[in-house]
């Protein structure tokens, strides 16, 4: 009996896998409700700049897509965009401006581009599908400083590239159309820590044979606290909320 029951669930794990998509695009479009929250200082050359958020909530959209293919050696791809923004107090001496002993409005945009080679591990296996790979995270960033008595403000902008681990992990409910997923970029080292976490629930329409569309709802918090040592700015800030949107798969 023991080895019959073996067998079967042997068999039912084989064909999972051999249900498994080959070859799948999927993409996604929607919102993210976020609600931002942290410090700044910049300390070079005496300076003694500080930034307080003033803990808005904003809602800006995402995009994302995902393309897996039949080669194993090479990784799959997925590709993302969001962006967070945020306004505070700031006050003090920065590198290229002196607030003084006012208080001005300091505001920034931060778009993100993420760059995602992964590895398919587990694909449906037992209804559970596994991804590992890499984060390039493009952080592209704005911010100005809004003019207040004597100041005549100030804007500046910068691009970096943030290299990030990444895992995923699914879960389709059998016998149903809803699956649960979350993911994770995640890098630390020294005393600073980055990291980008969702978890969301979906749910597949299926009365479309060839495009299978779905809903999405989930929440998502992202975290950048840099202190390190031979680093000019500091910073601590967090940015979390519901995310809501519609996918498609092929």
């Amino acid at each position: 009996m023991k080895k019959i029951l073996s067998i079967m669930a042997c068999g039912a794990i084989l064909a999972s896998s051999a249900s498994a998509d080959f070859t799948r695009v999927e993409a996604g479009a929607g919102a993210w409700m976020q609600s931002s929250k942290g410090t700044a200082s910049y300390t070079d050359a005496g300076a003694n700049g500080s930034y307080i958020s003033n803990e808005k909530d904003s809602t800006q959209p995402y995009v994302w897509m995902l393309i897996k293919h039949p080669i194993p050696i090479l990784p799959n791809l997925r590709l993302e965009y969001t962006s967070v923004k945020d306004d505070g107090a700031a006050t003090g001496k920065f590198k290229d401006f002196n607030i003084g002993v006012a208080t001005t409005t300091l505001s920034y945009d931060i778009k993100q581009y993420d760059i995602i080679p992964y590895y398919n591990i587990l694909d449906n296996t037992a209804w559970i599908t596994l991804d590992l790979g890499v984060d390039i995270k493009i952080l592209d960033a704005s911010y100005r400083a809004a003019p207040s008595g004597a100041f005549t403000g100030y804007s500046d902008s910068a691009m970096l590239a943030v290299p990030l681990l990444y895992a995923r992990a699914r879960v389709q409910i059998p016998s149903t159309n809803i699956g649960i997923e979350s993911d994770i970029k995640y890098l630390t080292t020294g005393n600073s820590t980055v990291y980008d976490f969702r978890a969301k629930v979906d749910y597949t329409l299926d009365f479309v044979p060839v495009v299978q569309p779905a809903v999405e709802i989930g929440y998502r918090t992202q975290k950048i606290d840099i202190d390190e040592s031979g680093v000019d700015v500091k910073a601590n800030v967090e940015f979390s909320g519901f995310y809501a949107g519609m996918m498609v798969r092929f």
